[in-house]
């Protein structure tokens, strides 16, 4: 059997479903803290000056984390093993998760969320390449389906924690983390114990001759495009994921931090059954970038009602046509990137270049809503937003088809156990 045959080969579908699971354990890291606990506390702290403090110590994880991803996922390539480092990073990070309610001035604060941040993208960053070890493109598509389950049950956790009736339980800052750390364990940990994947000889990096010299340069700009449409896009995502309280809040007091919550939630929930759709369509027909470009434009309709939004009710029906259409893109993006990546033997390294999308606009959003927001309000800051994701759509629609990646003739290894 060739590779390209074995590259059309199946992965198990129990290694799927225990993976996704893993990538929603990252995501119920970071998603409660980031989005309702560390906000609600830093008010509690900061009063006044909570804004600011959100901003620079939200600028200060993003580059730690986009340093700890690229590091980290180089050296699982360069060591040859992903597990170890998704360990060590679980038990690090859940650590220091839970020693976070002890921080309770600014330098303190900031201190843990870098070094959180660093320990956190310890684990993600191998997590994420391991999929490009084991996956064939055929079923990529289905992959981003699945992990389109990540961000909701990231949603969910967050409104979980945040719920009146585990109030009696859940009381205080410090044990909402203790429950969000076991939450992420219980995610994480069966793929690691029971995932097992299926060896597919035609992923393994000396399957692909001259992988660098082989890549045209139509190949090449699909890259570029797809890196630059994800950036624009998680922009938008990056502002309303850290604003999204204070979002609400101006449209209506009364959307306090559990209606939030329970709002990012059905976005997300409603999300999973689309991607799964436009997973299994990209898989049958072969066509990964039409349906990217699609949820980027609908994604910016949304952004431009939401500059508009006067009342409740369109507040949520606006938030809800963005929140879904974005929330499909950036799972079915996550998949298909790893078909497009140049260099299968730095899978770990690539995918962390790919990150700097999702961590990056990090480093951009704050200022940007610190610029934005005291001129012209939210609506200023959202009508940007719009026209971002609406160029993302545009790049991604002018693109070419993607070209599959050159494959040398070898054999297909047998099924491991």
């Amino acid at each position: 059997m060739t590779a390209e045959a074995g590259h059309r080969g199946r992965q198990r579908t129990r290694f799927l479903l225990l993976y996704a699971l893993a990538v929603a354990g990252g995501s119920i890291a970071y998603a409660p803290l980031l989005t309702l606990l560390l906000p609600g506390r830093i008010m509690d702290l900061a009063s006044d000056a909570g804004v600011s403090w959100i901003a620079y110590l939200t600028f200060a994880g993003a580059i730690c984390a986009s340093i700890a991803n690229i590091a980290f996922g180089w050296a699982s390539d360069l060591t040859g093993g992903r597990r170890g480092y998704i360990w060590a990073g679980l038990v690090l990070s859940g650590g220091l998760l839970v020693a976070m309610p002890y921080a309770t001035g600014f330098m303190q604060l900031l201190i843990l969320i870098c070094c959180w941040q660093i320990a956190l993208n310890m684990m993600l960053g191998p997590l994420f390449a391991w999929a490009g070890d084991c996956v064939p493109d055929r079923q990529k598509g289905l992959l981003g389906g699945l992990l389109s389950v990540a961000p909701a049950l990231g949603a969910l956790s967050g409104a979980i924690v945040t719920f009146s009736g585990f109030a009696a339980v859940l009381d205080g800052f410090g044990a909402r983390l203790i429950a969000v750390a076991l939450m992420v364990a219980g995610c994480v940990m069966p793929v690691l114990l029971f995932g097992r994947p299926k060896h597919i000889a035609a992923l393994e990096p000396h399957a692909v001759r001259g992988a660098r010299s082989a890549v045209p340069p139509q190949r090449k700009q699909i890259v570029v495009r797809m890196w630059l449409a994800r950036l624009l896009v998680q922009i938008c995502e990056a502002a309303l994921f850290a604003y999204a309280l204070l979002w609400f809040a101006s449209i209506d007091p009364s959307l306090d931090e559990r209606g939030t919550a329970q709002v990012l939630s059905a976005v997300l929930i409603v999300a999973v059954p689309l991607a799964l759709f436009t997973g299994r369509w990209i898989d049958r027909r072969d066509r990964p970038i039409l349906p990217l470009a699609v949820c980027a434009l609908v994604a910016a309709a949304g952004l431009a009602l939401m500059a508009l939004a006067q009342s409740p009710a369109q507040a949520i029906a606006s938030y809800v046509l963005f929140g879904v259409p974005a929330a499909a893109f950036l799972s079915l993006h996550t998949s298909q990137t790893l078909r497009v990546l140049p260099d299968p033997a730095r899978r770990g390294r690539d995918m962390g270049v790919f990150n700097l999308t999702n961590s990056g606009p990090s480093l951009v959003m704050p200022w940007l809503v610190l610029t934005l927001v005291p001129l012209f309000g939210f609506s200023g800051l959202l009508a940007l937003l719009a026209m971002l994701c609406g160029a993302a759509a545009l790049l991604l629609a002018t693109a070419p088809r993607v070209a599959p990646a050159p494959y040398a003739p070898v054999q297909v290894a047998p099924e491991q156990a």
